[in-house]
C-alpha cells in the first residue's frame, strides 16, 4: 500500500508541476504579446495632460457634401470645447480622428440609422447636462484636438497586465507548493 501511495503522489506531483510550468509559459507568452502590442501604443500616446474642458457647441452631422451635392452618411456628433485656454475639437478616443476627422463621436452600430441617430442625440444631451468635464490634451503648442477618453492609458495597461501576472503568480505558487511538498515528504521518509 505504501508503494501505491508514493506512485499516486508522484503522478499528482508531476501533473501539478506540469500545470505550474504551463501557467508560467502562458504568462510569458502573454507578456510578450502585450509588450509588442499594448505597450508601444501606451508609450506613443501623446494624450497625457488631463485638463478641464468646457463645452462651446455641439452639432449633429447627418450629411456630407461631396462634389457639390449632399451624400447620405451615418449621423455623428461634432463637439467644440475650450481646453487649456484655447478652442479645440473634442474626439471620443484616439481612433475616432482616424475614422472620420469631421466627427467627434461615431455611434457604435451604424446598421440602423434611427438607432445611430438616437445614440448620437443621447450623447449630445449628456454633454449639454455636464458642460464642464475632464478631457485629455497634448503638450504640443498648436494642437487643436483633445480626447474625451484615452484608449491606451495607464488603467488599460494595468488591466491588460493583470491576468498574465495572476497566471504567473499562480504557476509559481503551484511549483513552490509541489517542491515544498516533495521536500517535506523526503524529510518524513528519512525519520
Amino acid at each position: 500500500m505504501g508503494k501505491k501511495l508514493v506512485m499516486a503522489q508522484k503522478r499528482g506531483e508531476t501533473r501539478a508541476l506540469c500545470l505550474g510550468v504551463a501557467m508560467v509559459v502562458c504568462a510569458a507568452i502573454a507578456y510578450y504579446i502585450l509588450g509588442t502590442t499594448v505597450l508601444p501604443l501606451y508609450q506613443k500616446s501623446v494624450w497625457t495632460q488631463e485638463s478641464m474642458c468646457q463645452l462651446i457647441e455641439t452639432n449633429i452631422r447627418d450629411q456630407e457634401e461631396l462634389e457639390g451635392r449632399k451624400v447620405a452618411q451615418y449621423p455623428c456628433l461634432w463637439v467644440n470645447v475650450s481646453a487649456v485656454g484655447r478652442w479645440a475639437v473634442l474626439y471620443h478616443t484616439e481612433d475616432t480622428w482616424d475614422q472620420n476627422q469631421q466627427c467627434s463621436y461615431i455611434p457604435g452600430s451604424l446598421d440602423n440609422y434611427q438607432m445611430a441617430r438616437a445614440d448620437v442625440e443621447k450623447v449630445r444631451d449628456k454633454f449639454h447636462e455636464h458642460q464642464v468635464f475632464y478631457c485629455f490634451s497634448t503638450t504640443r503648442e498648436n494642437e487643436t484636438r483633445v480626447l474625451y477618453r484615452r484608449l491606451y492609458g495607464p488603467q488599460t495597461l494595468l488591466f491588460s497586465l493583470f491576468w498574465p501576472t495572476f497566471l504567473l503568480t499562480g504557476g509559481l505558487l503551484i511549483i513552490a507548493m509541489v517542491k515544498i511538498n516533495q521536500s517535506l515528504s523526503i524529510l518524513a521518509a528519512q525519520k
